[in-house]
């Protein structure tokens, strides 16, 4: 695909063919699409080759043609050169011979012929013309016209007033010249997703087999790996799919999941993330989860979804996108019959005017404005270990002006503090809270599971989690045991044990503030966000929190249902972003517009977040994540006036006749290259 038209012509054939979510990426050379019962790929393969594309097997990195794409330019180039320097020499120099100008313009002509035709073909086929249809067009007009007056005027001093063989020659090259370095820039955009699919692809399994005493060890790829498995992984390798540490302890680089640059260490039990590193020692793990459900692939999933998620803004670029071409080709006309009919000039002069129209008209560069920069935008967030879930995530996030905290496990470290205030039951009540805890995913929950993991616990039925309330189940005497939030009635205690409704035992519960939250509540607030406070806790506690914070706002004591009515009152006037990580948050989360949670949440949360933060200085990952949004969303702003305003000066300009075709199409080449440079400066731009 040599633009975003290309892939917007692809789509709409898929889809008109039957097939359903159709979606190509001119950034990152891949198509999708829903295979529903009764069709088959190659049916979709046949209709994209119809359009005269090739489907390559393989990843997307190693089907960019970019290297055929400098070859053409190269071979254009040997042969343009000469032919632009007859410009400078004497009429009677050989340069200037027809024949020798028809020599060299008709290789040059025969590759744009090639490249740009076809693809224009194909575009015009599937019903959305590319830019491709104008540079074609522009440069077969310039050739043709050459030709015919060079046939006509043959052998007259005449002659040379109607070659223009340069011109159809440099503007072929010109924008070869634009192809390659735009390709170069895209694939500068997805270098990030490039070297985690390198990563994935380059790994080795190394699986442990125990036949009676002997131990085999046996290479294969990562796919084969099934969940249990035992494997062998060497110092210097990554990790090819999750896994759980058997032996020993590992000293682990998991800059490329989390960003952060210092290595963990990792003790028996430890979870390992596939595509992180090994620094030290041989280990012993044993595998976790398939391949296709890794880490590594979950992020390199989420990232090309992030590129199909298209923000509101580009829907204007995209329609107008869908008829640039058929308005340019009607402003061409319309130039060429204004100066050659009621203006008089020369054929030739009417004729050039018109071509330049065609030439610098560039609907590319609003294809690029958005993808280009969201890829950018959530590579380098994917490289700080922050997994943004699309880029109309990206855009809701840098205009909204609400943030919702949940409390415990969020702005909270979850590493709590337990005691008793009173117990009945003495070490029974251990035993019950440890039979009850173990059914619940809750931070609580887990610090609980801390406190009293020398006790036994007490074998319990029918235990269910109450969202929000607590944990329930029975005894097996029939007995109903509950840990619910204390009441009035024992105003010392956070938890009540009870036995048949009676309180056997009370708990405090104490927790900390995590570092850096409260550096990061004030940058949120210095952005002018609202900050607010959700939270099931006590009123004490909740207001401690907010006060020690200095949030705006706080709610107590709710439940998550009120926390959804709260978010779904507040999201129907504005755009909210909610931060948790309970099981309790995830209504919430997919209520409100961005539902940001840490990568060591609940399943439930992570699932239910557009936002997952994958490293441990979630505080910091959190305040970036907004930085990133404000400045991506900042980039395609930037990107679309450039291509709308570009355009809006460029085209006026060479219909009043005061741009050479040739100097056109160096401007139109360079004009989709600004817009990918611009949205390159996200790699490396200062978001404070």
């Amino acid at each position: 695909m040599t633009c975003n038209n290309c892939a917007a012509g692809i789509s709409k054939s898929l889809k008109k063919a039957g097939f359903q979510d159709a979606d190509a990426s001119f950034i990152d050379g891949e198509v999708t699409f829903t295979l529903i019962e009764g069709r088959k790929a190659q049916e979709a393969i046949d209709n994209i080759e119809g359009l005269g594309y090739a489907v390559k097997e393989g990843s997307a990195e190693g089907s960019r043609g970019l290297a055929l794409i400098e070859k053409k330019f190269i071979f254009s180039v040997i042969f343009t050169i000469p032919l632009f320097m007859h410009m400078f020499v004497p009429h009677d120099w050989w340069l200037n011979h027809p024949l020798v100008q028809i020599a060299l313009c008709t290789p040059v002509y025969a590759v744009g012929f090639w490249h740009f035709g076809k693809s224009a073909w194909g575009s015009l086929k599937a019903g959305v013309a590319n830019m491709d249809v104008l540079i074609f067009m522009g440069s077969s007009s310039a050739f043709a016209y050459s030709l015919v007056g060079t046939w006509m005027y043959w052998g007259s001093h005449e002659v040379h007033n109607y070659m223009f063989f340069e011109t159809a020659a440099t503007i072929i090259t010109l924008v070869l010249l634009g192809n390659v370095l735009e390709h170069r820039s895209v694939q500068q955009t997805t270098k990030n997703l490039g070297e985690l699919t390198r990563m994935r692809e380059q790994s080795t399994a190394r699986i442990v087999m125990r036949v009676g005493e002997k131990v085999k060890i046996f290479e294969t790829d990562p796919k084969s790996v099934k969940p249990g498995d035992e494997l062998q992984v060497n110092e210097g390798d990554h990790f090819p799919v999750d896994a759980i540490l058997l032996s020993d302890t590992a000293l682990v680089d998991e800059s490329a999941i989390s960003g952060e640059s210092e290595p963990v260490s990792k003790k028996v039990g430890d979870e390992l993330h596939s595509g992180t590193l090994l620094l030290s020692g041989n280990v012993r793990v044993e595998a976790l989860r398939a391949a296709r459900d890794s880490t590594l692939q979950q992020i390199i999933d989420l990232v090309k979804k992030a590129r199909r998620d298209q923000p509101q803004i580009q829907i204007l670029g995209d329609k107008v996108s869908g008829i640039f071409v058929p308005i340019v080709i009607a402003i061409a006309l319309a130039t060429f019959s204004v100066w050659y009919w009621w203006l008089e000039i020369s054929l030739a002069g009417a004729l050039m005017n018109a071509v330049a129209v065609l030439v610098i008209s560039c609907p590319c560069a609003m294809g690029l404005a958005t993808p280009t920069a969201v890829v950018a935008g959530v590579g380098r967030a994917a490289k700080n270990g922050i997994l943004i879930k699309g880029g109309s995530t990206l855009e809701s996030f840098a205009q909204a002006r609400t943030i919702i905290f949940d409390k415990t496990g969020t702005l909270t470290t979850g590493e709590f503090a337990v005691s008793y205030t009173h117990n009945q039951l003495g070490q029974r009540s251990n035993a019950l809270i440890k039979g009850l805890e173990q059914h619940s995913s809750h931070p609580i929950a887990k610090a609980m599971l801390n406190h009293f993991a020398e006790a036994e616990a007490e074998e319990l039925r029918e235990v269910r989690e109450l969202r929000g309330e607590g944990v329930e189940g029975l005894s097996a005497n029939g007995e109903k045991i509950e840990l619910r939030k204390s009441d009035e009635r024992h105003p010392e205690a956070d938890l009540l044990l009870l036995v048949d409704g009676a309180a056997v035992a009370g708990l405090r519960i104490q927790d900390s503030l995590k570092p850096d939250a409260l550096e990061m509540v004030k940058a949120y607030k210095e952005e002018g966000f609202r900050t607010v406070l959700l939270s099931g806790d006590r009123k004490e506690k909740v207001l401690a929190t907010a006060e020690a914070l200095a949030i705006d706002e706080a709610h107590y004591a709710m439940s998550p249902a009120e926390k959804l009515s709260y978010i779904e009152e507040l999201a129907a006037r504005e755009t909210v972003v909610m931060v948790g990580d309970g099981i309790n948050d995830g209504p919430a989360l997919s209520r409100a517009q961005v539902g940001i949670s840490p990568g060591g949440a609940t399943a439930l949360a992570v699932d239910s977040a557009r936002v997952v933060l994958m490293g441990s200085k979630e505080m910091q990952s959190l305040g970036m994540s907004f930085k990133l949004s404000k400045h991506t969303y900042i980039t395609i702003k930037q990107n679309l006036f450039w291509a709308f305003s570009y355009n809006v000066v460029a085209i006026p300009i060479a219909a009043a006749g005061l741009l050479n075709p040739m100097v056109a199409a160096l401007a139109m080449a360079f004009s989709d290259v600004i817009v990918i440079g611009n949205s390159l400066r996200l790699k490396v731009k200062k978001l404070d």
